[in-house]
């Protein structure tokens, strides 16, 4: 049986890669106390969330990080759980870099 390959065909025009979706990747970073944590940027949703570190508001919309705990006692589903959204200036304010 032939397999049609993937690969682009020769008359197709390239799509360059788009930075912007990159920002969607989850990557680790220390978390406020030192533990590792799980982080996302995000552009932003249609709800409101409560930042941890300062107890603003982040408001509908704006690009934000959301950040969960790496290991959790009582399994991925908890750390997800424990997901916290913060405003991007904040996240990186406490003590990581």
């Amino acid at each position: 049986m032939v397999r049609r390959s993937r690969k682009r065909p020769y008359a197709a025009e390239h799509v360059p890669l788009d930075p912007a979706r990159l920002g969607g990747l989850t990557r680790s970073d220390r978390g406020p106390g030192g533990e590792d944590h799980r982080v996302r940027q995000v552009r932003g949703s249609d709800k409101t969330y409560r930042c941890p570190g300062c107890d603003q508001m982040i408001a509908a919309g704006t690009p934000h990080v959301v950040a969960w705990p790496a290991e959790h006692l009582l399994g991925a589903e908890a750390a997800l759980a424990e997901r916290r959204h913060w405003h991007s200036p904040c996240w990186n304010r406490f003590g990581r870099r």
